[in-house]
This record gives C-alpha cells, sequence and structure tokens, in this order.
C-alpha cells in the first residue's frame, strides 16, 4: 500500500488509491504543524477575538448563539 511520511512532523499518511494519497499529501503539506504543539493551520484564530465574524449568523434560528 502506497504511503508517506512527513519529514517535518513524522505523520504517516497512506491509501491504497494512489491519487487519493497525493490529494492527502497535498493538504497535509498545506496544514502540516511542523512540530508537535504547534497549530495545524495559519488560518487559526486568536484567543482575543471571540467575536463572531459573521454577525449575522451569530445566532442560530431561535436566536441562540452559536459560538460559546
Amino acid at each position: 500500500m502506497p504511503e508517506f511520511i512527513c519529514e517535518e512532523c513524522g505523520k504517516r499518511e497512506f491509501h491504497e488509491n494512489n491519487d487519493t494519497l497525493k490529494m492527502m499529501i497535498k493538504i497535509h503539506e498545506k496544514f502540516c504543524r511542523k512540530k508537535v504543539g504547534e497549530d495545524y493551520s495559519f488560518m487559526h484564530r486568536d484567543d482575543e477575538h471571540d467575536e463572531p465574524m459573521d454577525a449575522e449568523r451569530a445566532n442560530d434560528e431561535k436566536d441562540i448563539p452559536i459560538l460559546k
């Protein structure tokens, strides 16, 4: 079975379909955290930003806040 082991974080990706594995590798390269304990993505929210990004969607249809 084809596999890939990331040299930077050590994560092992494998799949029996080689095309699927190639897509998994591309996704992993974009979101690899490089070291244990770091964020998985460059697109993360700071802890200081508690306000929703989309104020219209901050509450559900019953006007209950979605974010806690």
